[in-house]
Parts: C-alpha cells; sequence; structure tokens
C-alpha cells in the first residue's frame, strides 16, 4: 500500500485535467480545502477555461432580524446556496456581498485562458463588459433571455471582442438581427447557433440566411416559427447539417414539403410542432387580444 501513489502527491498537471472538470462549485468549495497541493492546482488558469455559473446568482438581502425583547440585529438574507456556501466558507460578511465582485473575481482566475462562459441572468453590464476584456478566447458563449433582454446593445458591442466564437447560445431571440450583425462581421467560425424561446418571423429568418450564410447547426427548439419562415431558412441555409425546429408552433410538423425541403440536411428533426396550440384560444375561439400573432408572428 505504500508505494501506491497518493493523490496530493500527483503532478500538477494531471490535477488540473481532473479539476477541470468538476464543475465551478466544487472547485471553489471542495477541491481547495483538501490538502495544500490541490488548493495550488486550483489556482492554475487552465482549471477554469469551462465557466458556467448558476442563473439564480444574486446578491444577500439586507434584513433587520429581531428577537423577544431584543434590538433588531442586521443580517442578510441569501436564496442561492452557491453564494451562501461561498461566503461560510470563506467567512465573509454577507451584508459587503457583491455578485458583481464574485463573478469578476471567478473570471480573472481563467487569466485570459476560458473557453466557454455562461453568464447568470442578472449579470450586470459592466460584468458583461469585464468578461469581454478578460476571456477573448472564448469559443462558447450563453446568455439567458433576461440578460440579454437587459443588455442587448451591450452585448451587439461587445460581440466585436469575441473574435474566436464557434457556439453561441441566446435565451430569446430578442435583438436578434442586430447581434447576427455583429456576428458576421467579427466571428468568422461560428458553426452553431442555438436560440432559446424565439420568435421567427420573416424578418429574422432573413437575418440569419443573409448573416450566417455558412452555419452548420441551428436549434430552435420550442420555438414560434411562421411556416414562411421556415421555408427560407430550408432554402437558404444550404451548409446547415443539423436543425432542430422540434415542439415549435407555427407549422405542422408532419408537413411533407418542410420534409422534402430539409431532405439536404442530414439531421433534421421537427417533432412534435404543430400549427398552433389551442390552449392560445380563449372560451370565445379567438386568440387572446391578438398576443399569438402580434407577439410571435410577426418581427
Amino acid at each position: 500500500m505504500e508505494d501506491e501513489p497518493r493523490w496530493e502527491e500527483l503532478e500538477v498537471d494531471c490535477l488540473v485535467n481532473v479539476f477541470g472538470r468538476v464543475g465551478m462549485e466544487s472547485l471553489l468549495l471542495d477541491v481547495p480545502f483538501v490538502c495544500k497541493s490541490w488548493y495550488r492546482a486550483t489556482l492554475v488558469p487552465s482549471c477554469w477555461q469551462f465557466l458556467k455559473f448558476p442563473d439564480d446568482l444574486s446578491d444577500p438581502i439586507l434584513v433587520d432580524f429581531v428577537g423577544p425583547g431584543c434590538d433588531p440585529k442586521p443580517g442578510y438574507l441569501c436564496t442561492c446556496t452557491f453564494i451562501r456556501r461561498f461566503i461560510d466558507e470563506y467567512r465573509l460578511d454577507g451584508r459587503r456581498f457583491s455578485v458583481t465582485a464574485f463573478l469578476k473575481f471567478i473570471i480573472s482566475r481563467s487569466k485570459g485562458k476560458a473557453m466557454s462562459l455562461r453568464l447568470p441572468r442578472d449579470a450586470s453590464e459592466d460584468v458583461l463588459k469585464y468578461a469581454a476584456d478578460e476571456c477573448p478566447a472564448l469559443k462558447l458563449l450563453s446568455l439567458p433571455s433576461r440578460l440579454v433582454n437587459r443588455n442587448a446593445s451591450i452585448i451587439q458591442e461587445m460581440i466585436g471582442k469575441w473574435t474566436n466564437l464557434e457556439y453561441l447560445v441566446l435565451g430569446t431571440s430578442y435583438n436578434l438581427e442586430n447581434i447576427l450583425g455583429q456576428i458576421s462581421i467579427h466571428c468568422k467560425n461560428l458553426r452553431l447557433s442555438r436560440v432559446a424561446s424565439a420568435e421567427i418571423g420573416k424578418d429574422k429568418a432573413m437575418a440569419i440566411v443573409s448573416l450566417l450564410p455558412k452555419l452548420k447547426q441551428l436549434i430552435l427548439k420550442n420555438a414560434y416559427i411562421d411556416r414562411g419562415a421556415l421555408v427560407t431558412l430550408l432554402q437558404g441555409c444550404n451548409e446547415l447539417v443539423r436543425l432542430d425546429v422540434s415542439n415549435c408552433r407555427g407549422f405542422n410538423g408532419r408537413d411533407e414539403e418542410i420534409a422534402k425541403l430539409a431532405s439536404h440536411i442530414s439531421n433534421f428533426s421537427s417533432r412534435g410542432s404543430i400549427l398552433f396550440d389551442y390552449d392560445d384560444y380563449d372560451e370565445g375561439g379567438s386568440f387572446y387580444h391578438d398576443e399569438f400573432f402580434h407577439g410571435y408572428g410577426s418581427d
């Protein structure tokens, strides 16, 4: 048994190879406390190449705790378990904790070597700009819908700094044309685009076709896609090898013409897609406030 290698004696390169796969929470809150050699290994930038932040990161809420017969005592409430653990493990003052500072702290550990980044939904404009400056080598960028909705113009400006981008994941199609316009100029290697909760009408379809003509993979699951817009995509995106429009509304997934137009795409899925959802009708048989057409069918 004495001749067997011990984990703490492994070469740093081996430890880094393992620790880079354990996830952000373990890398920050578990691994460093095992032994000194593991702690030193977590400081190597290669451990922080894949930055996937939990979506619910938020600042603690300042409160006054009041007990029977006692004066109010200042404190904080933290709804995010990750942040609560971080504050407890490092014995920080939760009343002064800042998510923005925390995000910057984690991003800085990559020392410019981050390959993928998923920011939380409430990341600030300051964090977006910091990530653009500190993560120039990004190949994958994932931005939740709330973040895109609040910072669309800033994202549009920052795209030019991620010239190595190959995979883009957006939580919404809001401002999609302008974002793709910057992608087409600065990100020549983009191979995959995934847009959640998308609303694809004629204008957005034409933007995808004209701005990303060499796109290989497009994922638009659970979206509203106008049938004419889908036809535009199928006829215009000639280099697609994967198109996923499953569980969408706006067209029939068993449409034979659609299937024929998609025959050149080796991996095409429209399973579960329907022309419209009966839940969109009110009891009188009409759409609620015309939201179906105004919210989804037009750009």
